[in-house]
């Protein structure tokens, strides 16, 4: 039932998800299915196999709260067998606590207070609007009882009213017709909650209607009302909302019309309206919440997986004022060789002082890059590189994101690995080696922290943490880890480890020496079977006799893989020599779905394993355009509108896309300047560390803004 429900929603087989499934259930990772369970599921990417199993958390959730919902209307004595199965037929948790609504414990209402002086039979009776019912006052004098607080008939009246109001307002059928109301005719408005400039003035006379609502929209006026610069309300036209359920709820003619109609309002104006407002907002804030997380997760992976600078020694400046900027330098594998902290913001002297300090450094220890970290004085410290690097030839810089370097540098793990440093030179070790390569350095940090994403502190932290998680979990695997030189952070992101295994190998590793096979690490405390089948395909170990454990191919698929070579007169050295150029040709003369049944595997799988073996070692981030250096720095004065420019995209949001150009201040592409056809989301043409030309349309140097546009560049 659930399998054919999400193939219907996501667009694949039935029999696919059917397997997808009993892989989860049977603990294996999303990307241990994507990658070595290819024929299980026809092929499909971590991304898809991530949203379906998204989609049966949610699914197997709503059934148990079904069932919990079943389970305490029946305690009651009140479960019908039609009530029964509209719960079971309900497809949102919504539509099934709706419907557990009137059945609920709630806090002592008006209603409830009615209820308790005796009044529910008044108001079924005159709920009922029968043609020959009673008058409403003639009814309610024979519920007058003093004792409990019902003095008049007015008092019963009112008391039956307020029962009736409760009634339409936990009604599932009325709740979903009003919702659906508010979901195409709502509007939702801003105003300012007090008289003062701020960033949400451009929310000051906001008014959207609900269905066109952009998500960053939401997000701005919640926080901004939360900060106290905003009111906001959600609403639709009252008329529209009484015809509603009077059309629903009233039958003309009667004796009681009049009295339900006042119900209909009072119900409407004091619980429904505020309900609905509520429920709409939470609704929305949800789906704005989920595309931020979702836009978080598009810019994480490619930032994660930008092409490393390998092997070049390099030199990382975190800069600052009072503090001075912090130097580390580092030799290709990443050791730290050098540190020290210059100050060239305090003056001319101390600016000459410090590109001299550098210039040393740079020469004794070879340096060919220098990382600069984009925070506090990073454009001074941008300015002084420019200028010293007139002096030293054949270097040049590159700007990082440093987000989430100085939580990196306080943490308990920074501490570990760098005891002999403070603070500050933990950042500009970081740096550099986010340089060298972003996603081992990365891994160290809380991927919220980064800081490519919208409004990330307001997100539901755990489902955010959860999706960017896997983002990161993708990443790592889709590389593969070396496991004679990964630490612990970046091998407890490899499928099937956890933080325990992880420093058990590194512990194991450095107690023992390198790894010379894939097989040993079976020798390490806490790492059984099941997980060195989830891991092993993903790590790489450059020193095994064995080609294959240098490579994607499963230690499973060995047998098959030794096999392939020799039907196609290949042995495993050839391999090591370079020498299969030619294995596609002669698979293709046998035919793949031949080879493959003669081998034992899949066809997929045959296809993963030629391309391993004809790449053995590859990292596909060097498939990927190389980052760009620079050895000069323009000023924001030097802009003007019509140059054109070439730039690295930094961050991607709905309304558009930040671009580094080399001003150190990013310039803004709005999305109707991205391409010339029409694009829903930036995300579509554009990604995170993406090379573009771009064209500048206007620069404000007070505000310090440049718009630039994409597709005017040609």
């Amino acid at each position: 039932m659930l399998a054919k429900q999400i193939a219907q929603e996501i667009g694949k087989p039935q029999w696919a998800v059917e397997n997808v499934i009993a892989l989860i259930d049977e603990g294996n990772t999303i990307p241990f299915i994507a990658r070595y369970r290819k024929e299980a599921h026809g092929g499909m990417d971590d991304t898809a196999l991530r949203t379906l199993e998204e989609r049966l958390k949610y699914l197997r959730s709503l059934q148990q709260r079904k069932e919990e919902i079943i389970s305490s209307i029946e305690s009651q004595g009140k479960l019908t067998e039609e009530l029964r199965s509209a719960v079971l037929a309900a497809k949102t948790l919504s539509e099934a606590e709706d419907l557990y609504r009137p059945y609920k414990q709630k806090r002592r209402t008006r209603a409830s207070i009615a209820r308790e002086k005796g009044l529910e039979p008044l108001a079924l009776t005159l709920f009922k609007q029968e043609k020959n019912g009673p008058d409403p006052l003639t009814e309610a004098a024979g519920y007058i009882n003093p004792d409990l607080g019902v003095e008049t008939p007015e008092d019963a009246l009112a008391g039956a009213s307020d029962i009736i109001a409760e009634v339409i307002s936990d009604s599932a059928a009325v709740r979903k017709e009003l919702r659906t109301l508010y979901q195409k005719d709502g509007v939702m408005t801003a105003a300012a909650a007090k008289e003062e400039d701020s960033v949400y003035s451009g929310y000051y006379e906001f008014i959207q209607p609900v269905g066109k609502l952009a998500g960053h929209q939401i997000l701005a006026v919640n926080r901004g009302e939360k900060e106290g610069f905003l009111k906001v309300k959600v609403s639709v036209e009252k008329e529209k909302a009484r015809l509603l359920l009077e059309r629903r709820i009233l039958k003309p003619g009667t004796p009681s019309e009049g009295f339900v109609r006042g119900a209909i309002d009072d119900g409407y104006d004091r619980l429904l309206a505020p309900s609905m407002e509520n429920e709409i907002r939470a609704d929305l804030t949800a789906e704005a919440a989920e595309g931020a997380i979702h836009n978080f997760a598009l810019n994480l992976k490619p930032l994660l997986m930008q092409p490393p600078v390998k092997g070049k020694v390099t030199m990382g400046l975190d800069p600052g004022y009072r503090m001075g900027c912090k130097v580390a330098v580092v030799d290709g594998t990443g050791k730290v060789l050098d540190t020290a902290v210059v100050y060239p913001t305090l003056g001319d002297a101390k600016k000459a002082e410090a590109i001299q300090k550098l210039t040393v450094l740079i020469k004794k220890h070879k340096v060919e890059h220098i990382a600069i970290g984009n925070g506090t004085a990073s454009r001074e410290t941008e300015n002084m590189t420019a200028e010293m690097l007139r002096g030293c030839p054949g270097v040049s810089y590159m700007v990082v994101n440093e987000a989430g370097a100085s939580v990196y540098s306080a943490s308990k793990l920074a501490a570990e690995e760098f005891p002999q440093f403070d603070v500050n030179l933990r950042s500009a070790v970081s740096i550099a080696r986010r340089l060298q390569d972003p996603l081992a350095e990365l891994v160290k940090i809380e991927p919220k922290a980064i800081g490519v994403g919208q409004y990330q502190h307001d997100m539901p932290q755990k489902r955010l943490e959860e999706t960017l998680d896997g983002v990161v979990e993708d990443c790592v695997n889709a590389v593969g880890v070396d496991l004679n030189t990964a630490s612990p952070s970046l091998l407890r992101r490899v499928s099937g480890l956890n933080a325990t295994i992880a420093k058990n190998i590194v512990t194991y590793r450095e107690e023992n020496g390198a790894y010379t096979s894939r097989k040993q690490i079976l020798k390490v405390p806490k790492l059984g079977p099941k997980a060195f089948e989830q891991c092993a395909g993903f790590l790489r170990v450059p020193e095994s006799k064995n080609v294959l454990d240098h490579t994607g191919v499963h230690p499973e698929s060995y047998e098959g893989a030794e096999k392939l070579l020799s039907f196609c007169g290949y042995t495993l050295q050839d391999v090591s020599d370079g020498n299969v150029a030619d294995l596609k040709k002669k698979i293709a003369g046998s035919g793949e779905e031949t080879l493959a049944e003669k081998c034992g595997i899949g066809v997929m799988t045959l296809r993963d394993i030629v391309d391993e073996l004809q790449k053995p070692g590859r990292d596909p981030r060097e498939a990927l355009p190389p980052p760009i250096f620079r050895t000069d720095l323009l000023d924001i004065s030097d802009l003007r509108p019509g140059m054109k420019l070439t730039g690295t995209v930094r961050n991607v949001v709905d309304f558009g896309a930040f671009v580094d150009i080399g001003v150190h201040q990013d310039g803004l592409v709005h999305i109707s300047e991205i391409a010339n056809k029409y694009i829903k989301h930036p995300s579509e043409v554009l990604s995170v560390g993406d090379t573009v030309q771009v064209v500048i349309l206007d620069v404000n140097e007070a505000k310090k803004r440049i718009a630039l546009s994409i597709k005017q560049a040609g």
